[in-house]
């Protein structure tokens, strides 16, 4: 059986379902989240089974302190992972089977910030550097697979879109109220200090901002002037080339993303640090 083919399918059929994606769209999006290649660690025993669903057959029971390859999410709540045998399978994308392993330390954030507090955000927190950014990067990691709607209530943690998930992990990791879209989180990162237009210089934590998907080539967005693009998206910088956020269900709700060569790194307009 051909797993590459079957996830495929079933992220396309989710997104036909939702009616909310153009064709053009839904296949940069799915090779966005085809993409991660992140690695976890096993926290409680899971099986892995041979398909994403609780019915597919039990290949064997991963213990706890196995390193797992996350190949790409499938639908809201399972990871096809490769295991250190190379043996591929779904597992369970709950939080308390698996915990995301940090590739390098924390860098932390060191650029200039003015202390403002703008957009009616509400500063719960004074703590910065790289252990306040490990606690936003944690408390927003323990959302993977968290289904994404469009609108959603900036209360529930049931569902996310991009700007109440980046909300959320700010406000569940330190305290700190972000506003409560991505246009006004945009405008209080600018009002913090430096920001970058060049997507490489980010530090890890800084917050993305993205302008529409118009395609997955470059030469889709040649001559248009990212200084007057309007926001339609946010993320968290994980580092090593790496985005946490949401985007749609067919991309797996909160997920991992690479930028590098991807539609993400065509749209990005600027990024800086919230702290």
């Amino acid at each position: 059986m051909n797993w590459k083919n079957t996830i495929v399918t079933a992220s396309v059929t989710a997104a036909m379902l939702m009616g909310s994606l153009t064709t053009a769209a839904l296949t940069g999006q799915v090779s966005a989240a085809a993409s991660d290649q992140s690695q976890v660690e096993v926290i409680k025993g899971v099986n892995l089974r041979t398909s994403p669903t609780s019915s597919g057959k039990v290949i064997r029971m991963l213990s706890k302190g196995e390193t797992l390859t996350v190949l790409q999410q499938s639908g809201s709540y399972w990871y096809q992972i490769k295991d250190s045998a190379n043996r591929t399978g779904y597992i369970s994308s709950s939080s308390k089977y698996t915990q995301a392993l940090n590739d390098r330390p924390a860098t932390g954030n060191t650029g200039t910030t003015n202390g403002s507090n703008s957009n009616g955000s509400n500063q719960g927190s004074t703590e910065k550097g790289s252990a306040a950014v490990e606690k936003v990067i944690a408390a927003g990691m323990k959302f993977m697979g968290t289904p994404y709607k469009f609108g959603s209530d900036r209360d529930s943690t049931a569902t996310f879109d991009c700007s109440s998930f980046v909300r959320r992990a700010f406000l569940n990791g330190l305290g700190v109220t972000l506003p409560a879209d991505s246009r006004q989180q945009g405008d209080y990162v600018k009002g913090k200090g430096t920001v970058t237009t060049n997507w490489k210089n980010l530090k890890r934590g800084d917050l993305m901002y993205f302008m529409s998907y118009k395609g997955t080539s470059a030469s889709a967005y040649n001559g248009i002037n990212k200084s007057r693009a309007t926001i339609t998206h946010t993320g968290i910088y994980m580092g090593d080339g790496k985005i946490l956020h949401t985007y749609s269900n067919a991309g797996g709700g909160v997920t991992i993303s690479d930028i590098a060569g991807k539609h993400w790194e065509n749209r990005f307009l600027f990024g800086g640090s919230a702290l």
